[in-house]
């Protein structure tokens, strides 16, 4: 008796939760990435500048396919996840992109210690990295793919055709 009462509040929210409690996830991760492709398209490469630390293989393409690469991606994959099409795929991309900035541009130059390196976990960078947006996005992307859009996607209406 005491637990129904305790989860009859919440029956509501697991029926819209089994449809919606992806959506604002994939929507905030839309804009953000989104942004940082507008970001791309409407500014100079500055990828020259730092293509020593991309990870391999990206280290080995030309810094403007990067560029284009990155900018791409950041634009339509954001699309790809407000719609639910493609979520894993798109998912997975995002990540790609994600960790290659971490490299690149957000982990620390040098650091001696984990002390050292826990210092770069700030959203500003102060000589240490900066790499807790992007670890933040990472983990956001993980429910994503691992599990897909959920119930209120294309990729739901196009598996039950």
């Amino acid at each position: 008796m005491l637990t129904q009462t305790l989860t009859r509040p919440f029956t509501a929210l697991d029926r819209f939760g089994s449809w919606g409690a992806d959506l604002p996830l994939r929507l905030f991760l839309a804009w953000e990435f989104f942004e940082s492709g507008l970001e791309k398209f409407n500014g100079a490469n500055w990828f020259a500048d730092l293509q020593g630390n991309f990870p391999f293989p990206f280290n080995l393409l030309p810094a403007g396919l990067n560029w284009q690469l990155s900018m791409w991606a950041e634009l339509i994959c954001p699309l790809l996840l407000v719609l639910g099409l493609g979520t894993r795929l798109a998912s997975l991309v995002l990540m790609v992109v994600t960790v290659v900035a971490i490299a690149a541009v957000h982990w620390p130059a040098e650091w001696s210690s984990l002390a050292e390196l826990a210092r770069g976990y700030s959203i500003s960078d102060q000589g240490y990295g900066n790499y807790k947006l992007p670890l933040i996005y990472l983990v956001a992307l993980l429910p994503l793919l691992l599990k897909g859009a959920g119930r209120l996607s294309v990729d739901h209406w196009l598996k039950q055709r």
